[in-house]
């Protein structure tokens, strides 16, 4: 502990890629691991809280089905802001002090929203909700990659995946029970809450640590993310790896409540919806594949995993025959939609030190490509070919996504050089 410091914050070693094995850092101790994954998931739960209050946010502000619709995009105007703006800043800043101005900022934007007497303040609000919660959570991620030991990188990057797997299901649940309860406005109160408390333990127990930083200027850090993502191939191929799976995973999400919704199923949303808690065993599967990164055997995960996703097609075509075998289909496209992402950000954040959030940053933007063009193509292809249709599409972009994979991969790569941690695409 530095003598001069008045923080009580732990320290520990900081972990260097370079570090020799008998200099090597300790491991990240579980308590820390548990932390980063709690904030991850209460910062994306942010995020989506919106999606099941639509109908009641609309009733209050006097906004038709299709005006609502707005209060969402707001949101994920927030999260593109996030994405070039902001999560870049922790290769600049120092990211513990980021983190904590971060989660203010957070709590006086759930407080705007909570507060909201207008349509536009409430917009306003949601915006600001979009950039926060996703600067958060794409922050922790880089900040859990950076404190991590080159050896643990790919378990502690899977833990705290899961926790963003978490927040994105459990959001939607505890929205609603809570505005069932006591309104809508009573959900961001309750997150204000808990965002305050988690500035405060963050500021007790996030590791006080001087990381690898860049020695740019803000503008010229904004564009070192488009020279990494020209100049790196790991993250060029990973990158195309996100943007299609994520591309077949929003395709499916999108039109799922179509069919499902219309005879001869007919369910309610919060039926629909419930398919998506199959996705808590991908928590497990994020866990894992990041250990088989750590091992060296990143390029063999990603070979099941796109398998698996090419493969989870078939279940999910025979919708109209049985919903067990929709929910196993949906099973396997999260296990392996979680075992490729926690395998391809394990793999850029080897990239360099000083650039982790950039990096995550540039990655993200894929996901955000593939997510908008998958469900584009998703409502487009439901209303020529039906739900048929959308798995054929689904199906095409894995397989494209598994022959990009196989021509890409250098022949006799490991997915980790022994020697120091640095990734092959």
């Amino acid at each position: 502990m530095n003598p001069t410091s008045r923080s009580v914050a732990p320290e520990y070693e900081t972990p260097r890629d370079d570090a020799p094995e008998d200099d090597a850092p300790r491991p990240m101790p579980p308590a820390l691991v548990f932390l980063l994954a709690a904030s991850c998931a209460l910062s994306v739960a942010n995020v989506y809280y919106a999606q099941p209050l639509l109908d009641a946010i609309g009733r209050e502000f006097h906004l038709d089905e299709a005006a609502v619709g707005i209060v969402v995009t707001a949101t994920q105007l927030g999260c593109a802001l996030a994405l070039f703006f902001v999560v870049p800043l922790g290769d600049l800043l120092d990211r513990r002090r980021l983190m904590l101005g971060q989660l203010a900022l957070l709590v006086l934007a759930l407080t705007a929203v909570a507060a909201a007497a207008n349509a536009p303040w409430l917009l306003a609000g949601m915006v600001a909700l979009g950039l926060l919660g996703t600067a958060m959570t794409q922050g922790l991620l880089a900040l859990s990659a950076a404190l991590a030991a080159p050896a643990e990188r790919g378990r502690v990057l899977g833990a705290a995946q899961g926790g963003v797997v978490i927040g994105l299901l459990l959001a939607r649940t505890l929205a609603g029970a809570l505005a069932d309860l006591w309104g809508w406005r009573a959900v961001y109160v309750a997150s204000a809450i808990l965002s305050a408390v988690l500035a405060l333990v963050l500021a007790r127990w996030l590791p006080r640590r001087r990381l690898p930083a860049a020695a740019l200027r803000y503008g010229a850090l904004l564009r070192s993310v488009f020279t990494l993502l020209a100049t790196e191939r790991v993250l060029q191929v990973r990158g195309m790896i996100a943007l299609l799976m994520f591309a077949a995973f929003s395709a499916f999400w999108t039109a799922l409540v179509l069919p499902l919704s219309a005879p001869p199923h007919s369910l309610s949303h919060t039926a629909v919806g419930a398919f998506g808690l199959v996705g808590v065993v991908g928590v497990l599967m994020a866990a894992r594949a990041g250990r088989l990164a750590d091992a060296g055997q990143g390029q063999r995960t990603t070979a099941i995993g796109l398998a698996l996703l090419c493969v989870a097609w078939a279940p999910i075509a025979l919708l109209d025959h049985s919903l067990w075998l929709l929910a196993l289909g949906v099973l396997a496209l999260d296990l392996a939609l979680q075992a490729l992402h926690v395998t391809n950000q394990a793999m850029i954040f080897s990239i360099g030190a000083q650039a982790h959030s950039r990096l995550v940053a540039g990655y993200m933007m894929f996901y955000a490509v593939g997510s908008g063009l998958g469900s584009i193509a998703a409502t487009a292809v439901y209303a020529q070919a039906g739900w048929l249709g959308v798995c054929a599409l689904g199906a095409g972009i894995s397989v494209a996504a598994l022959l990009f994979w196989a021509a890409t991969v250098p022949r006799g790569a490991r997915a980790v050089c022994p020697g120091d941690g640095r990734a092959h695409s």
